[in-house]
């Protein structure tokens, strides 16, 4: 009997001791399919979750988390209006359940915030997040510079800032991503020059269209590969650099309009095999149209509106394929070729010039009292152009004006 009592109180105290194991240990079910199970408050967490009892409100404990939970919760702090709420699930430890953010496995690798109406700064632990592919912060009040720590960013590769507030000079620290490819800025208030290595960077979008930036345009900016480069609505002076066009550039758009520019449009501009969209209005350039503009196969819209252009408009021009928009309006032309009559109907908008027996042309004392005619701009009179051998021909006239991008 008394071994066997021995045995049943061996038997009691092992079923009080796992009882109090139990009470003992917390083990819990975390968010997203974590179970923890931890003894006198640690934790072995196993597929990600939450520690502490499932609380989504913990600081995340794995060390990239942790990273970019502060990074989040730093650049958060300095949002002062977020008046769609849009911020308030960025709170606890999964920072890729947060709004706008985006992960691959545990990484955050895109933020979008576009249209968010979020008033605040940019933080410089932003560039904590070696990650990230993608920052677009488009239609917001952000404010102030963006932070030299974004040169940081050895993976970012998309980086959208328009329509915002921000200021400050050409923010030179985008010069400096190394894998940025994207660059718009649309839409803000920077200011004064911008700098010749924009265009020798392998950048595929240049967007600095509605800003304040001054002074001439680099004469490097043939160089770019970019297949977008605008420039609209900001205060450009200076003659388009001859060098546009020499690299034999994949550009597809180009947009220069409501600048300040002057000069006449260079001839290389014909050797844009594959421009679509060419719009130069509202400055001041003159001269006549380069014949050139005939090698541009692949050109839908070409807008001259708005200058002092002069001379006939090229019966070449008007042949162009591909071309659905051609708007020479409130220029000087005097004339333009039978081609270009069979094309009133398609797009072609000539008014306020110097055209006989034309309507909505200027009054004859402003074109008679124009000098601008008398200009003198390179051209290629050759017909029919041999667009490859000029091209040759320009590159060969120009090495000056050119190098090749890093």
């Amino acid at each position: 009997m008394s071994k066997k009592k021995k045995g049943n109180n061996f038997k009691l105290l092992c079923f009080f001791l796992f009882l109090s194991g139990l009470i003992q240990t917390d083990a819990s079910f975390g968010v997203g399919g974590g179970v923890g199970v931890g003894i006198g408050g640690g934790g072995v967490w196993i597929g990600g979750g939450y520690n502490n009892g499932g609380n989504r409100n913990a600081v995340p404990g794995s060390a990239p988390n942790r990273v970019a939970y502060n990074a989040l919760q730093a650049w958060r702090s300095a949002i002062t209006e977020d008046p769609s709420n849009v911020l308030k699930t960025w709170v606890g430890s999964d920072v890729c359940s947060y709004k706008g953010v985006f992960c691959s496995g545990q990484s955050i690798t895109s933020i979008d915030l576009n249209h968010a109406n979020l008033k605040g700064t940019l933080v410089k632990d932003l560039a904590l997040l070696s990650d990230l592919n993608i920052l677009h912060l488009n239609s917001n009040r952000f404010s102030g510079q963006i932070p030299d720590s974004f040169k940081s960013l050895a993976s970012l590769q998309e980086l959208d800032l328009s329509n915002n507030k921000l200021s400050g000079p050409f923010p030179l620290v985008t010069l400096y991503i190394p894998n940025l490819v994207y660059l718009d800025l649309r839409f803000n208030s920077f200011s004064g020059f911008i700098p010749e290595e924009l265009f020798n960077k392998r950048l595929d979008a240049i967007l600095l269209n509605n800003n304040q930036f001054v002074g001439e345009i680099p004469r490097n900016l043939g160089n770019s590969p970019a297949s977008v480069i605008n420039l609209a609505n900001n205060r450009f002076s200076g003659e388009i650099p001859t060098s546009f066009g020499l690299t034999g550039s994949r550009v597809k758009e180009v947009l220069l309009l409501n600048n300040e520019l002057t000069g006449c449009i260079p001839e290389s501009v014909g050797m844009f095999s594959e421009i679509e969209v060419f719009d130069v209005s509202f400055n001041s350039l003159m001269g006549h149209v380069p014949d050139t503009i005939s090698c541009l196969s692949a050109i839908e819209i070409l807008n001259l509106a708005h200058n002092k252009f002069s001379g006939e408009v090229p019966d070449l021009v008007c042949s162009l394929r591909n071309l659905i928009n051609l708007t020479v309006a409130f220029n000087f032309f005097s004339g333009f070729s039978s081609e270009c009559s069979s094309r009133i109907s398609f797009g072609f908008d000539f008014v306020g010039n110097c055209i006989p027996g034309r309507n909505l042309q200027r009054p004859q004392p402003d074109c008679s009292g124009y000098s601008g005619g008398a200009m003198s701009c390179f051209r290629i009179p050759t017909q029919p152009l041999a667009c490859a051998a000029i091209s040759v021909g320009l590159r060969e006239g120009n090495n000056d004006y050119t190098s090749s991008p890093p």
